[in-house]
């Protein structure tokens, strides 16, 4: 897993690992960036199903709750077969506009 802090979010991208592996190493590390907004990159990931996303649920629910941003860049994966609770989009682009919307939306009090 590669970390990268952006002005507006931390971008993590799983290089070699499964997603199960990487939502497990995630997992531990998560509480030292859960005041952050978070990309999770699994663009360049072939083969990423419904069900890799959905181990991400609880945690994209916790961190939403918490005002923060979480989106996850997948392709191959439609957003009407996901849950609202997660955002998907697919490329790491669309992924930083909709934290920067986001972000607009908190300072207005949406």
């Amino acid at each position: 897993m590669t970390q990268e802090e952006t002005e507006i979010a931390i971008i993590f991208k799983n290089e070699k690992k499964s997603i199960t592996d990487f939502f497990a190493d995630f997992s531990k590390k998560y509480i030292n960036f859960k005041d952050k907004n978070i990309i999770l990159d699994f663009s360049s990931n072939k083969e990423v199903i419904i069900e890799n996303i959905l181990l991400f649920l609880s945690l994209s629910e916790q961190h939403r709750n918490n005002g923060m941003s979480f989106v996850i860049t997948v392709n191959g994966i439609e957003v009407d077969d996901v849950p609202d609770e997660i955002i998907i989009v697919p490329t790491l682009t669309e992924a930083k506009d909709i934290v920067e919307m986001e972000n607009i939306e908190r300072d207005l009090g949406f």
